[in-house]
């Protein structure tokens, strides 16, 4: 899952980064409000982690302009804001939840995972698909009772394929919730990562939509 992380406290932000990275998310990290805002207009993101006391532009007024574009991205705002009128005035304006520094990474971690279980409309930490489940915590799969040994990028496209069943997804899209900024990306690493999932789950699971791109049909 690919993350958009807009903190500008440099010792912070790099040890934010660096722990959803351990934790399985793709970050990029912008330090001013201006820079999230020319970030979220690209819209490859699937989170937003957003400070409030920003450089340039207030992380409230980038949270208002992101709304009013329609956008439904989910938005955790980070910050040490900690007043009730700052936590409500934030939740009001289309905030997913609220965290006030200090934190800890695990906190945060278990709130973004949250977040995305609400917008898939399930209330199980764990993904399940027939034999297959998926633990986005662990970021472990099993397949028939067997755990499964899959790449992080395996995982990642196979938890953004599990949460858009029934809708197919784009080998384009699939790159942008895969790879940060400044990542290379190879021509056919999506197609490499699908033949290697098919190979351990099974060839069934994932279908190609031709013209358009890969899904997993919904259960029945």
């Amino acid at each position: 899952m690919r993350v958009l992380l807009v903190e500008d406290d440099e010792l912070l932000g790099s040890a934010i980064q660096a722990g959803l990275v351990q934790a399985g998310y793709d970050v990029d990290w912008v330090r001013d409000g201006i820079a999230a805002d020319q970030a979220l207009a690209l819209e490859g993101h699937e989170l937003l982690v957003l400070d409030l006391g920003l450089p340039r532009k207030d992380g409230l007024t980038v949270l208002r302009a992101l709304r009013q574009r329609g956008s439904d991205l989910p938005v955790l705002i980070l910050t040490a804001r900690d007043a009730i009128e700052d936590r409500v005035r934030g939740l009001d304006l289309g905030a997913d939840d609220y965290l006030v520094k200090p934190f800890d990474l695990d906190e945060l971690s278990a709130r973004l995972r949250a977040i995305g279980r609400r917008r898939a409309g399930r209330a199980s930490p764990l993904i399940r698909h027939g034999a297959l489940t998926l633990d986005p915590a662990a970021r472990s799969v099993t397949f028939e009772g067997e755990e499964v040994s899959l790449h992080p990028k395996e995982i990642a496209i196979l938890e953004a394929l599990l949460e858009s069943r029934g809708r197919a997804l784009t080998r384009e899209r699939l790159e942008q919730l895969l790879y940060g900024w400044g990542e290379g990306v190879e021509s056919n690493t999506v197609e490499v990562h699908v033949h290697h999932l098919r190979k351990k789950l099974g060839k069934e699971l994932i279908r190609t939509i031709r013209g358009v791109g890969y899904m997993i049909p919904r259960e029945g």
